[in-house]
């Protein structure tokens, strides 16, 4: 990699960094809910998966199956997720997102949006076409990488 590209890529990963600090002084539900960072996790997962089975919490957290059973059953208590059985397979109990959970995910990620909404409120439309295709093309982008990194859905 040339030095152009390598000091361009520092400067834009700088930038990053320096806007999600921003970003973060903004009040949060994220910061109001008490979740600890593996709660977080999990609800992430559900969030992105649907439902996920213990065994898929376990791996996608880097834990054994026991501590996934302590942080779901927190997770229940609050009232963010429910356990049900599998339609394929009855012997195994998987975990979802209850409506609260769902909201708590939303206002999340609408909380981030709105922030952002508004930095780009006060950007000139060429900025914002630029924007634009920047964007889509690191979506499209991260999105091969994804999928070449993904067994499963590697053969598909």
């Amino acid at each position: 990699m040339n030095d152009e590209r390598e000091d361009l890529i520092r400067r834009i990963t700088e930038t990053q960094r320096d806007l999600g600090r921003l970003l973060a002084r903004h009040p949060s539900p994220l910061f109001r809910s008490h979740l600890t960072m593996r709660q977080l996790k999990v609800l992430m997962i559900l969030a992105v998966n649907g439902s996920a089975s213990g065994q898929d919490l376990a791996h996608g957290l880097g834990v054994g199956l026991g501590t996934v059973t302590g942080i779901v059953d927190r997770l229940v208590t609050q009232g963010l997720v429910r356990r049900h059985e599998d339609p394929h397979d009855r012997r195994v109990r998987r975990v979802e997102l209850t409506p609260d959970g769902v909201a708590l995910m939303e206002e999340i990620n609408d909380t981030g949006i709105e922030h952002y909404r508004r930095i780009m409120d006060h950007l000139d439309t060429e900025t914002l076409r630029a924007l634009d295709h920047v964007t889509r093309t690191v979506r499209a982008v991260a999105e091969d990488l994804a999928q070449a990194d993904s067994p499963s859905l590697k053969g598909s």
